[in-house]
């Protein structure tokens, strides 16, 4: 997937969490963001924000996670002492649970796979060899002893 097919999916994506179903209705009804935004504050009005503390895998998650905080106006936020990969923010339950999470989720698996994808592609271009996975023995391995074994991620 190229990058521009990403961009487009990920836009595609906010159109339906805004909860447009046709391109003419989204196109009807602004931009898909503003919806979102007009739906968070009424949601705000009706029910009190809640503290959320959100864990990303890596830190590519977590930059998707505080620009779609930041998009919907909400302010990220990190108390001294959290891992760098924590996130709190205070949002309205509803709106985690019905828009901003299930976005996060579905804008990551798609960035993941494009991240994926293109790092295959430079390593097996710059290597000139398959990166695949290593293959799989059915033996077990004696223990290794202490020193040998090495954390590379």
């Amino acid at each position: 997937m190229d990058e521009a097919r990403l961009l487009e999916k990920l836009r595609d994506l906010e159109n339906l969490i805004a909860g447009a179903t046709t391109p003419g209705e989204a196109a009807a009804a602004g931009n898909a963001r503003d919806r979102i935004r007009a739906r968070l504050h009424l949601l705000e009005q009706q029910a009190p924000p809640v503290e959320y503390r959100l864990t990303t895998q890596d830190m590519w998650s977590k930059r998707l996670l505080l620009a779609l905080l930041r998009r919907y106006e909400l302010k990220p936020y990190r108390y001294k002492g959290q891992r760098r990969t924590t996130v709190m923010a205070r949002v309205p339950r509803s709106f985690m649970d019905e828009t901003l999470w299930p976005h996060y989720q579905r804008a990551s698996a798609e960035l993941r796979a494009h991240l994926d994808d293109l790092a295959t592609k430079v390593i097996e271009s710059a290597l000139e060899e398959q990166s695949g996975d290593a293959e799989e023995r059915d033996e077990v391995q004696p223990r290794l002893p202490a020193g040998s074994d090495r954390d590379a991620g």
